[in-house]
């Protein structure tokens, strides 16, 4: 029995968005009577977190706290429109959408605080803990709260924004094919370890090292999540998990979850990363799309590792222990 280790790396660039008519996605906002603000989307979160970037993003374009934002999310018949939760462009599309109808509900509540204090709006500015202020006067202010309750039940306005994120379509040219079917573009290189065992043919990832670069973070610790869970499906996929072992035949296809192999928490290996922030151009507050792009390197990377630990040349996923051994009798045929 020998085992061998490996090294190998892989990088990726990974688009945010897609041409889809313009890729839209909408939002509203509004403040309650108690001074909270409710963010309306059709967006979905499938897990990823976006229910809480989403309400960082607009707690900082309104000025007001964290906990005072609330997400109302993913009821696709009374929520204004989204394309969709794919393409790595929910934080990008709904993210700027917001931003945009958070900074419509700004001007209003700033509107009414302004009428309650006797001053002009562009005297004013939030703290970001839930008052508004005179600049340079720090005792003559009001909480959004009481502004809220003001516009309501005194001065009958409506503290409340409408934002939508469209990226113009860009029709391939037919002469060239050039076009512009993205938004912005992110980045990653990943360096895998593995130990192959050239008895049974199990490979087992001993480090996965990785570089990102996604633009302004607007959650490192939700970032730092996405790039560990990637990490594990990029193992699965690369050694794991298929409906069709034999494909294109369907022999011995898994019936059902219990006999789909995934890895389990003894799989997984030490994931390091850097993560580099250089702000998207056009993306809220910086931030470009960290979704799916975080699986796509650690693939190849793990194969490329075992190619080197062999000496063979593997081109198939998942690398089963079948395909390690039949690799290394094809090598041994071949006087390799």
């Amino acid at each position: 029995m020998t085992k061998l280790r490996g090294t190998g790396f892989a990088a990726v660039n990974y688009p945010t968005g897609m041409h889809l008519g313009g890729d839209p996605t909408q939002s509203l906002v509004h403040a309650t009577t108690s001074g909270n603000f409710v963010v309306t989307m059709s967006s979905v979160d499938l897990g990823q977190g976006l229910k809480t970037i989403l309400a960082q993003i607009a707690a900082e374009a309104l000025g007001v706290p964290y906990d005072t934002v609330i997400v109302d999310t993913g009821d696709t018949d009374t929520g204004p429109h989204c394309t969709g939760t794919f393409a790595s462009r929910t934080t990008h599309r709904a993210g700027n959408a917001v931003i945009m109808a958070a900074e419509e509900a700004r001007k209003v509540m700033l509107e009414v605080a302004a009428e309650k204090l006797e001053v002009g709006v562009e005297d004013l500015e939030t703290d970001g803990l839930g008052n508004i202020h005179v600049k340079g006067v720090e005792d003559k202010a009001i909480s959004v709260a009481e502004t809220a309750g003001a516009a309501h039940f005194e001065l009958g306005r409506t503290i409340s924004g409408r934002g939508i994120y469209l990226k113009p379509p860009s029709p391939m040219d037919p002469e060239t094919g050039e076009s512009d079917p993205d938004s912005t573009q992110a980045h990653a290189c990943t360096v895998a370890e593995v130990e192959v065992d050239t008895e049974t043919g199990d490979v087992q990832v001993l480090a996965i090292k990785s570089a990102y670069e996604v633009g302004q973070q607007v959650n490192p610790e939700l970032v730092k999540g996405q790039i560990v869970g990637g990490a594990w499906m990029g193992i699965g996929h690369a050694l794991q998990e298929t409906t069709a072992p034999y494909y294109p035949a369907i022999d011995h296809a898994p019936r059902d979850f219990q006999t789909y192999q995934m890895p389990g928490a003894v799989d997984m290996p030490e994931v390091e990363c850097e993560v580099l922030e250089i702000a998207s151009r056009n993306g809220p507050f910086g931030a470009k799309g960290v979704g799916e792009m975080v699986t796509n390197s650690p693939i190849p990377a793990i194969v490329n590792a075992i190619n080197n630990a062999l000496g063979v040349r593997i081109t198939q996923i998942p690398v089963t222990p079948e395909v390690v051994l039949r690799a290394l009798d094809e090598k041994a045929a071949g006087g390799g």
